[in-house]
């Protein structure tokens, strides 16, 4: 079973780019919210959400193209390399999510840019942000607008939940690694 410790040894070996690493550690703290909102393992949920854009930096145009094999070399299952092939669906390829697993971390890869995106606009950072804070931010289009909002729709419609619900989970998910996510109040 892939461990956290090993997804970012893998990650290291193709990611440089600390913008990258950064959403790395947003999308493995979210998905570490969603493992426990639907009872599973936690610590691998965060490894495929901290590994999932392995061959991102390398491949920008031709991304996740470069990523099944080299991973299945390194060891990962079927099932944690389709995972990490299914938050691609229908914007690089046709893996469709059909796991929990696959379902969040297609969802969460857009939903934690705006999370983010939003936390830094506040004095205090994620510290104290409400998921209506956050809905206000989503139904502005401008927002962060590279963020896909059609994408975190359709992967809260295939996990059977509101936008505003899985927003929830992640927020109070990333608060707890607000120090490494960068996300703590402004200095003043």
């Amino acid at each position: 079973m892939l461990t956290l410790e090993r997804a970012e040894e893998l990650l290291n070996q193709t990611t440089t780019e600390e913008h990258l690493l950064l959403h790395a550690k947003n999308v493995m703290a979210a998905m570490k919210g969603l493992a426990k909102h639907f009872g599973e393992d936690e610590q691998l949920w965060m490894a495929i959400g901290y590994l999932h854009d392995y061959d991102y930096q390398q491949h920008p145009d031709e991304h996740l193209k470069y990523t099944e094999q080299p991973l299945k070399e390194a060891g990962l299952t079927d099932e944690e390399a389709r995972a990490i092939l299914a938050h691609g669906y229908g914007l690089v390829n046709e893996v469709e999510p059909i796991t929990n697993l696959e379902k969040s971390l297609f969802t969460v890869d857009e939903l934690t840019g705006i999370i983010q995106a939003a936390a830094r606009m506040r004095p205090a950072g994620i510290t104290d942000m409400e998921v209506s804070s956050f809905m206000k931010k989503f139904k502005d289009k401008k927002f962060a607008a590279k963020c896909n909002r059609e994408v975190i729709r359709q992967g809260c419609e295939m996990m059977g939940m509101e936008v505003k619900d899985v927003a929830a989970i992640c927020i109070e998910a990333m608060k707890e690694y607000v120090d490494e996510l960068k996300l703590g109040p402004k200095e003043s």
